[in-house]
């Protein structure tokens, strides 16, 4: 009977706050439109990539490295810590859904000494059990907890983007360290080829045939070429530096192998269908998935405009005595409770203004997301395309330069070239075997580019993994 009265009393309630409380709708969110093909290839069959892409370079070491950073890197332990706070944080807005029971028991005694008569005792004890319930009749907690369970499913989402982001930079890193020796090998071939013809035109200016400044120039370029070689030696321990970090390894312990620069494979990779990339990969998904959230936290704030219906009941036993409860009085209560504000200065339509105004923001950064995302995998796209006809470029010039540099070094021994011209061609070389290892290294990075911005080998999991 209570119930009723109360049913009924909520029902007038609603019907009187109703006109002023009602929100409006949410705006429906939808993904933004993406383009039928990739410009950049013609090639747009969908195709899957491996979890563990980085074994497709073919490099044992490689995937040990990578191993290790799953193991120990700070960021992924951090993300996984996310993961379980995103866990706790579910199920500490699920409670909502249940009630709450609570057990009381106390016992006291006093003693009384009035100005007049003889002093008095009074003893009690009473032990009650309490149950307190909201109704969730507008889906405010239903809200909330569909709110944390999305948010839980972004904190995965997460984890699994930074897994991505840690796997690529330890590839790239790992490949920026081959680039180098082999820089540095070329280094030091650049070098002895230097003082080779540093002892040519000793032996000429010692015989009266060349000029001394012939011979401060070559000297200064041998020079030049051993500064080379130690910039690239401190560049080097600083990759081998930063690849430690990634590996959750102090730089002074990190030690690797290497393999050889030049055999490393490069793997071919198929784009797939743009359409495919909201699926594939792992930020996007947390972005949608922060969008829900957002929209579950904009009807929890429209919600909390309704009243609220609240139960409770309680029973309990008390005695006149101390630590007993012999020959106990029994009581039992049963209440509810409808709340419902009149005026809070407008704080709760603020709360519903601030909660749209996050989700249209989401909106944006997801739709921004989207468009980055389809510009990485283009110029992706682009570096593999033209990256491989580049370094062949590079091979042959690099060749044809390697020969000009010995038929001027002949001509110069014989004496039907001039210094300047062994200048010119030494230095012309020296650049273009530098510029072969750069080049060689930006085609690698595209290929791990291209592993990234489409996923990794990433799908959408049923649910998040447990960390």
């Amino acid at each position: 009977m209570i119930i009723r009265k109360i049913t009924y009393t909520l029902c007038a309630s609603a019907l009187l706050f109703s006109a002023g409380c009602a929100a409006r709708q949410a705006e429906t969110f939808t993904p933004p439109a993406m383009p039928v093909s990739w410009s950049a290839v013609h090639d747009n069959k969908s195709a899957s990539i491996d979890a563990e892409w980085w074994k497709s370079f073919n490099s044992q070491i490689l995937a040990e490295l990578i191993d290790k950073s799953l193991e120990q890197s700070p960021d992924i332990a951090t993300a996984a810590e996310s993961i379980i706070q995103a866990k706790a944080q579910l199920k500490s807005t699920g409670a909502s859904m249940f009630p709450s029971v609570n057990l009381n028991g106390g016992s006291s005694a006093s003693r009384n000494f009035p100005s007049e008569g003889s002093a008095r005792t009074s003893e009690s004890t009473s032990l009650s059990l309490g149950v307190s319930y909201e109704v969730d009749l507008w889906g405010k907690i239903s809200a909330q907890v569909r709110g944390a369970g999305e948010s839980l499913k972004a904190a995965g989402y997460d984890y699994d983007a930074v897994k991505l982001t840690l796997t690529s930079g330890v590839a790239n890193g790992y490949f920026q360290l081959l680039a180098l020796e082999k820089r540095i090998e070329y280094a030091e071939i650049n070098l002895e080829t230097a003082e080779r013809i540093l002892k040519i035109v000793q032996s000429k200016y010692n015989n009266g045939s060349a000029l001394k400044s012939e011979l401060l120039n070559q000297e200064s370029t041998v020079l030049s070429r051993k500064s080379t070689l130690l910039s690239l030696e401190e560049e080097k321990k600083q990759t081998l530096n930063a690849l430690a970090v990634l590996t959750g390894t102090a730089p002074q312990d990190f030690k690797t192998a290497t393999d050889s620069f030049s055999e490393l494979e490069i793997p071919e990779i198929s784009a797939g269908l743009p359409s495919d990339l909201l699926l594939r990969r792992p930020d996007l998904a947390k972005a949608e998935a922060q969008i829900a959230a957002a929209d579950a936290n904009v009807e929890a704030a429209r919600a909390a405009l309704f009243p609220s219906l609240s139960l409770s009941g309680s029973t309990g036993l008390a005695t006149d005595a101390l630590l007993s409860l012999t020959n106990p009085a029994a009581s039992i209560g049963l209440s509810a409770s409808v709340v419902q504000s009149i005026f809070d200065g407008g704080t709760r339509r603020s709360q519903i203004q601030i909660s749209e105004s996050q989700k249209r923001v989401l909106a944006k950064n997801y739709r921004k997301s989207v468009l980055t995302a389809l510009q990485e995998v283009e110029d992706a796209l682009n570096s593999v395309k033209y990256g491989e006809e580049r370094e062949e470029i590079q091979n042959q010039t690099t060749a044809k330069l390697e020969y000009s540099l010995r038929l001027t070094e002949i001509m110069y021994r014989e004496g039907s070239s001039s210094l300047s011209d062994v200048l010119d061609a030494q230095t012309s070389l020296f650049q273009a075997r530098d510029q072969l290892a750069s080049l060689r290294l930006t085609r690698i990075n595209a290929a791990v580019d291209m592993f990234k911005v489409l996923g990794g080998g990433w799908k959408v999991p049923e649910k998040p993994a447990e960390k």
